[in-house]
């Protein structure tokens, strides 16, 4: 998001568990876009609460799986947000060599860029 647009939306990233390490794969292919993976780190929908980061203050959540999505359903149903589904393939296990995993990868980091360019418009930020 902070890539394509910028400062225009405040977008923050969490899933339904923080037990997990970014992939290298992940950090390889964003690199290869110019989208800095390394430093980030997964956090979980507690941990942002904990953290002062309100929900009712989103407009809009992305679930990325099934799982996501029945979270941010469930801790959104007080607030006035929206929860879009974006069913995108799970490149995890998929792939025997290194070159098959980064194709997977690319593919998905593919699928979720084309998802926001459908969503939000084209980007607002130069490449």
């Amino acid at each position: 998001m902070k890539k394509f647009y910028g400062q225009r939306a405040y977008a923050q990233s969490a899933g339904v568990r923080n037990d997990m390490e970014i992939d290298g794969f992940s950090i390889a292919v964003c690199q290869e876009i110019g989208v800095e993976l390394s430093r980030h780190r997964a956090r979980s929908f507690e941990e942002m609460r904990e953290w002062g980061d309100d929900l009712s203050g989103f407009d809009l959540i992305v679930a990325l799986s099934p799982a996501s999505q029945r979270m941010a359903l469930e801790l959104t149903r007080y607030y006035h947000l929206d929860v879009e589904y974006w069913p995108i393939l799970d490149p995890t296990g998929l792939g025997e060599s290194r070159e098959a995993k980064l194709a997977a990868y690319r593919q998905s980091r593919d699928q979720i860029r084309a998802r926001m360019i459908a969503r939000f418009g084209p980007p607002t930020e130069p490449r």
